[in-house]
């Protein structure tokens, strides 16, 4: 994985206060670079032209859910390898058994803090300095 300056990464939530949470829990540990989707389908459209090396996406969406859009990646060359971290307020054990079927490296459990974030970021990537 690239240093922490050169780590992008995309948040993926149909949620604005989600989305703004986790972008300020990025910016808070010293992760800079990253974009933003609003959906699933959005998501992957931006993975196809401009891939990141992590996701970190919602598990209920409209249009693509996150076990989705992982499976999408997953199946696409160029995204197959990238890191996913999927967030949930389920916490649902067939949920994260379903996505480590297909490669889920992580999951974040709603409501989260900074320094799960980081742990839970630092478990897919190594550590961040």
């Amino acid at each position: 994985m690239p240093s922490m300056q050169q780590l992008s990464i995309m948040v993926v939530d149909d949620t604005s206060v989600s989305r703004a949470l986790l972008t300020d829990g990025l910016d808070q540990i010293g992760l800079k670079s990253f974009k933003v989707a609003k959906d699933g389908e959005e998501a992957l459209k931006m993975m196809m032209t401009t891939p990141c090396h992590l996701v970190i996406s919602d598990f209920n969406m409209p249009k693509i859910d996150g076990i989705q859009l992982l499976r999408a990646l997953r199946q696409h060359g160029p995204t197959s390898k990238v890191g996913f971290i999927l967030v949930t307020g389920k916490g649902d054990k067939a949920l994260i058994d379903e996505g480590k079927k297909w490669g889920l490296n992580n999951f974040l459990a709603k409501p989260f803090t900074v320094p799960a974030l980081k742990t839970c970021i630092e478990a897919v990537v190594g550590k961040l300095t």
